[in-house]
């Protein structure tokens, strides 16, 4: 495996996965990720968005699975933070595999949405994007700074039905109750890891781990009692390791009153997946224009 990927985090992937798929997620480890974006609806259509950009001489192509999605060719975020559309929340930067959980969630207008680790604002406003803000959505952010961060993009974005607390969601009231949640879980970043981008720092090892899992299993016990009885939620988180993904989904089955939606994944039939462990998931493979990331719907059951 390439000597750049962190030992713990070899080790790990190796013993899951085999050498042959190891050796692929590290490929994409090293990989130069495209720039992707969204249109934000709340202020430009895609269309909109795409003459802007061409406009300006940058070529974009589109994702199958979502009609605002674009992948920027031959530019790179400076390029775009450039923008007069950029700058009125027209267009957002951001990673393919993060829009997916807000598509998967399908929450629907006049639903009341959590988002519990919400900051910096992607999915939480790219689910007011799919609603036509007519959803009402609950964001949820412990640190201040963050929170003030994640209030800026609510607003630049156009997201007027957003909520924003700065608070620990895991400290939220049992009598609060929705109808969809997304719980993109604090994680490893074991599918974001880009070699030689000094931005892309990792602590990989055990103890780290062992936190890490114990925060991901509470939030999710948590998530579980805030959750209508017979309503749907996704848990996901930007790692490859099953510790953090199907182990922690299977382990919160056994307590909680709930099971695994079999997620329907028709339309991404290009996106590279990773193989797991119970079925209906998804686990995306890192490569040049995808980040890894796992994804699980459960359902509470009535």
């Amino acid at each position: 495996m390439h000597e750049g990927v962190p030992a713990y985090l070899a080790q790990l992937l190796v013993q899951q996965y085999g050498e042959e798929i190891a050796e692929r997620i590290a490929a994409g480890y090293e990989a130069q990720r495209a720039v992707t974006l969204r249109a934000n609806p709340l202020k430009a259509d895609r269309q909109e968005a795409r003459l802007a950009l061409e406009a300006q001489g940058i070529e974009v192509s589109p994702v199958s699975w979502y009609d605002d999605a674009m992948i920027v060719h031959g530019a790179r975020e400076d390029a775009i933070t450039a923008l007069e559309i950029y700058e009125r929340g027209g267009v957002y930067l951001q990673s393919l595999s993060s829009m997916i959980p807000p598509v998967l969630l399908g929450a629907k207008p006049g639903e009341n949405v959590l988002d519990m680790a919400a900051a910096p604002g992607g999915k939480t406003t790219q689910i007011a994007a799919l609603t036509g803000n007519r959803a009402m959505i609950t964001a949820c952010e412990m640190n201040k700074i963050r929170a003030d961060r994640l209030r800026y993009n609510v607003q630049r974005q156009g997201a007027s039905r957003v909520t924003v607390m700065n608070v620990d969601s895991r400290s939220l009231d049992d009598l609060f109750s929705f109808d969809r949640i997304l719980l993109d879980a604090p994680c490893s970043g074991s599918g974001t890891v880009q070699l030689g981008n000094p931005r892309s720092k990792g602590q990989f090892n055990k103890a780290n781990l062992d936190k890490t899992t114990k925060m991901q299993e509470t939030l999710l016990l948590k998530a579980l009692r805030l959750l209508r009885p017979g309503c749907e939620m996704i848990y996901s988180t930007c790692s490859v390791l099953a510790q953090e993904n199907e182990n922690i989904v299977t382990k919160v089955l056994k307590k909680g009153n709930a099971e695994v939606v079999p997620l329907d994944l028709t339309g991404f039939e290009s996106v590279p997946q990773l193989p797991v462990t119970i079925p209906g998931t998804l686990c995306v493979c890192p490569d040049e224009l995808y980040e890894g990331f796992f994804v699980a719907k459960i359902r509470r059951k009535k």
